[in-house]
C-alpha cells in the first residue's frame, strides 16, 4: 500500500508564534522599528484631531456671533475718502428694511495716558473712540468689570477701555476713583470690557459717549465706522447696497467688511497648514517603513538556519513567506496603535490647554491603522520573498 503525503499546513496559532519570535527575542530591535510608524501614525491623528477640535470651536465661535454683522468704512486706501463717513451715514443706514440695529464709532484726535506727568511720549498705540450705547449689542461684547454707558454716564467724562488699553494703561480693576490723563483733562475709568472677538482692533481703544466727546472735547462725532446687524438671511443683499447708501455721492470711497470673514480665512489657513503636517506624517510613514525592511531583511540573514531548518522539516515556501510577512505586519500594528494612543494623548492635551472639545474623527484612527498596515505590508515583502527563495541546503550551509 503506498504512502500518500499530505501537504503541510501552517495553522493560524502556529503563524502567529513564529511570526512573533523575532519580536519576542529581540525586543528593544522591534520597538525600535516601530518607532517610525507610531511617530507618523501619532502625527496624522493629532493634526487630524487638532484639526477638528479647532474646526468645531470655530463653528461654535460663528454661531456666538453671528455671520450677519457688517462693518461700514471710509476707504482711505491711495489717497482716497476724507477718513470719515458722511454724517448722515448711520441714519441712512439704519433705514434698510433687513438691518436689525447699528452702531457708529467716531475716531478722537486724542490721546490718553495713566497720568499728567508724562503729557507727551508713547501713547502704547491706544486710540478714542466715541461710541454709542448700542455698540456691546452689536459687536457681543461684554464688560468685564464695572458698568457699560447709559444716558447719564455717556453725557459725562467717564471712559470705557479695552482689554488690551486696560493692561497697557495699569488698570486692572474698577473701583470708581481710577482717572485717565485724556486730552488734558482727566476721565473717570467707569468699565473694563472683555475681549472683542470680532472686533481686536477695538481692545487697544479707550472709549467715550458722544455727548461727552461734543461737550468735553468739542469733537464733531462724524462717523468713521459704522457696525450693522442684519438679517441673517440677507446679509448678501444688503452688502450690495450699503456703501451707495453711506455715501451716495461717492459709493466707491466706502469699504464693507464682513468680519466672520475673517475667521473663515483663518480656517482655510489651517486646512493648507494641516495638509502640510499631514505631509510630514507622511514622510514620517515612510522613513517607519524603511526603518521596517531593513529590520526584516537583517532577520531574513540572520534566521537563515532556523528558515532551512524548516524548510527541511516540511515548511513550504509559502509558509516561510507568510511568516516574516505576518511579522512585519505585526510591527505595523504595533506602530499604529502606539500611535493613535499618542496622537489621541497630544490633541486631548493641546485640546484641553486651548479649551476645546476633544474631537478626533473615525478615519483619523481607522486611516491610521489601516496606514500603517499597509506600509508594514510593503516594507515586509521583499525580506518574505527573500526568505521564501532560500533553499534549504542553502540555507542550512550558510550558517
Amino acid at each position: 500500500m503506498a504512502l500518500t503525503l499530505q501537504p503541510s499546513k501552517l495553522h493560524v496559532t502556529d503563524l502567529i508564534r513564529t511570526a512573533t519570535i523575532g519580536i519576542r527575542t529581540r525586543k528593544q530591535r522591534a520597538a525600535l522599528s516601530a518607532l517610525g510608524i507610531m511617530i507618523g501614525i501619532a502625527a496624522m491623528v493629532a493634526v487630524l484631531g487638532l484639526s477638528q477640535s479647532s474646526k468645531s470651536e470655530l463653528l461654535a465661535q460663528l454661531e456666538r456671533l453671528g455671520t450677519n454683522l457688517l462693518t461700514v468704512e471710509p476707504d482711505v486706501g491711495l489717497g482716497r475718502g476724507s477718513g470719515t463717513l458722511p454724517a448722515t451715514a448711520t441714519d441712512m443706514i439704519a433705514r434698510i428694511g433687513p438691518i436689525e440695529s447699528t452702531s457708529m464709532l467716531s475716531a478722537v484726535g486724542a490721546h490718553v495716558y495713566r497720568n499728567d506727568l508724562i503729557p507727551t511720549g508713547k501713547t502704547g498705540g491706544i486710540s478714542v473712540q466715541a461710541v454709542d450705547q448700542e455698540l456691546l449689542d452689536v459687536l457681543g461684547g461684554s464688560v468685564a468689570d464695572g458698568v457699560w454707558f447709559d444716558d447719564a454716564r455717556a453725557a459725562y467724562p467717564n471712559v470705557i477701555l479695552g482689554s488690551v488699553a486696560a493692561e497697557r494703561l495699569g488698570v486692572h480693576r474698577v473701583s470708581g476713583t481710577q482717572q485717565v490723563w485724556l486730552a488734558n483733562r482727566w476721565f473717570t475709568v467707569i468699565g473694563i470690557l472683555d475681549l472683542f472677538e470680532l472686533a481686536p482692533d477695538l481692545d487697544r481703544s479707550v472709549f467715550i459717549g458722544h455727548v461727552a466727546a461734543e461737550t468735553y472735547l468739542d469733537h464733531e462725532n462724524l462717523p468713521s465706522r459704522v457696525l450693522v446687524r442684519v438679517d441673517p438671511t440677507k446679509v448678501d443683499q444688503v452688502l450690495t447696497v450699503l456703501a451707495a447708501t453711506a455715501n451716495p455721492e461717492f459709493p466707491e470711497e466706502v469699504t464693507v467688511n464682513k468680519p466672520s470673514d475673517a475667521l473663515e480665512a483663518q480656517e482655510a489657513a489651517d486646512d493648507a497648514f494641516t495638509a502640510l503636517l499631514l505631509g510630514l506624517g507622511a514622510v514620517s510613514l515612510l522613513v517607519g517603513g524603511v526603518g521596517i525592511a531593513n529590520v526584516m531583511v537583517i532577520a531574513v540573514l540572520e534566521r537563515r538556519g532556523e528558515i532551512g531548518l524548516r524548510r527541511a522539516l516540511g515548511a513550504t515556501r509559502r509558509h516561510v513567506a507568510s511568516q516574516f510577512l505576518s511579522e512585519a505586519l505585526l510591527l505595523g500594528a504595533m506602530g499604529g496603535t502606539g500611535g493613535i494612543l499618542l496622537g489621541f494623548a497630544v490633541t486631548a492635551i493641546y485640546a484641553n490647554i486651548k479649551g476645546w472639545a476633544t474631537l478626533v474623527p473615525p478615519i483619523a484612527v481607522i486611516g491610521g491603522i489601516a496606514a500603517a498596515l499597509l506600509i508594514g505590508g510593503i516594507a515586509g515583502l521583499y525580506p518574505a520573498a527573500r526568505a521564501a527563495r532560500l533553499s534549504p541546503t542553502e540555507a542550512l550551509r550558510t550558517t
